[in-house]
């Protein structure tokens, strides 16, 4: 099996230590990974924000790129669900503008192979115990895209709880949002900010060391929001915790 890492924009530029503990998990459970330098940004940003023509050149690059492999495993719900369900509706938007078929075509082969983290781990390589070590206490906070666009359900969670060492505490409200969406949180600043302190104040009632979520984007709000509230928990991307081991731990 060919796998390609889709880092995602936020992971390349401020999270590169997700990218790296991807490709150590993954390696260590016998997958060949392989990382297309040509990649750039998949076009979510684009396509949220109103500019859909914008995004067909970035999404016909996308499955140039990645066309040729069996599995693209990418650690952003967020950045998945884009291709697996909005580069179809680019697709399905340009035939009815008349342009044809062209970039559906283009974009097809590519949609289904397109996986996040933990359905990849779950789903194709059918382990939920990847061998990880995290003695800490973490609570899980599924994001909207997994949640809802991509249907993770109890993926996450599944893998979380086989992690040895590793206290699993319900986080009360976890199918609330962030507040962070994207150009949600810049051009709805207040309402984003009281929604991650309601998001942090839930996850801190918990006591956990650890605010886990399969998403950096979101990570990021909370993690700002942690700061500020002056909380003592740490956010940490999934990929960080099954990655880790007692010979090579995490943070």
């Amino acid at each position: 099996m060919r796998v390609a890492l889709f880092l995602t924009c936020v992971n390349d530029t401020l999270y590169p230590d997700t990218g790296r503990a991807v490709v150590r998990l993954l390696t260590r459970l016998g997958v060949d990974v392989d990382f297309p330098a040509a990649q750039t940004c998949c076009g979510q940003a684009h396509y949220n924000t109103g500019y859909r023509h914008e995004t067909e050149p970035l999404a016909r690059h996308f499955a140039e790129v990645f066309g040729g492999y069996d599995a693209v495993v990418t650690p952003s719900g967020s950045c998945a669900a884009m291709v697996r369900e909005l580069y179809p509706r680019l697709g399905a938007r340009a035939r009815a503008e008349g342009r044809g078929g062209a970039l559906a075509a283009t974009l097809a082969p590519v949609v289904p192979r397109t996986y996040e983290l933990t359905e990849f781990l779950v789903d194709v390589l059918g382990v939920t115990d990847v061998g990880a070590s995290y003695p800490h206490t973490v609570t899980y906070h599924p994001t909207c895209h997994g949640l809802r666009a991509l249907g993770l359900g109890d993926r996450p969670r599944r893998l979380l709880a086989a992690v040895r060492g590793l206290d699993l505490v319900e986080l009360p409200g976890a199918e609330e949002c962030c507040g962070f969406g994207g150009t949600f949180a810049v051009k709805n600043a207040d309402v984003s900010a009281a929604m991650a302190a309601d998001k942090v104040r839930d996850a801190e009632s918990t006591g956990a060391e650890v605010l886990c979520a399969a998403d950096n984007s979101c990570l990021m709000h909370l993690g700002g929001t942690m700061s500020r509230l002056g909380t003592g928990m740490r956010p940490v991307h999934i990929a960080e915790i099954l990655a880790s081991t007692e010979e090579e731990p995490a943070r």
